[in-house]
């Protein structure tokens, strides 16, 4: 199966090395498609070496085609998977933006794609009301999400809003390419 990977700007995008690892251990062929917050926090070279394709994080990385590279993805993609998920990329998603490769990926994604969200982030971003509203639409869009775990987050504060574990996704994937 093709699964578009996305990974946004979060202290949890370290786990993206090892969910790219298992899923492509799985005989996924993984397309990694970074934000440019995301490269802060991992390189892409770790994910291209893991997945054993190019990284995507601007759109100036498709000069080598004719063909938009965010279209062929988003036409390829049996799964469009994020995570992490950032407040801000779920917000791009949940009002039509497009202002990165991921945001125009998911715009692009035929309509019977399956889309799973796995947020993370501060506790307080997480609940606040425009976050809430963001899931509400992305829901309502048919966006199935792996809600965040709670425990100790990154700034310190206890709380839900960290990536879920790395095995409750890969469980999630895989009943979502089944189902």
């Amino acid at each position: 199966m093709n699964i578009v990977l996305g990974i946004t700007g979060s202290i949890a995008a370290y786990k993206a090395a090892d969910l790219t690892s298992q899923l492509s251990k799985a005989g996924h062929q993984v397309h990694c498609v970074m934000t440019r917050a995301a490269t802060e926090f991992i390189t892409p070279l770790t994910l291209q070496v893991l997945s054993r394709q190019p990284v995507l994080i601007s759109l100036e990385d498709e000069k080598n085609s004719w063909k938009p590279g965010h279209i062929e993805l988003a036409d390829n993609a049996d799964l469009f998977l994020v995570a992490p998920l950032s407040a801000d990329t779920l917000g791009n998603f949940a009002n039509g933006l497009a202002p990165d490769p991921l945001s125009a990926i998911y715009l692009a994604l035929p309509r019977e794609t399956p889309v799973l969200l796995a947020p993370a982030m501060n506790g307080k971003m997480w609940l606040h009301p425009a976050t809430q509203r963001n899931i509400a639409q992305l829901k309502a869009d048919g966006c199935a999400f792996v809600d965040p775990a709670e425990g100790d987050l990154a700034c310190g504060y206890q709380g839900v809003g960290r990536l879920e574990e790395v095995t409750a996704i890969l469980k999630q994937v895989k009943a979502t390419l089944q189902g």
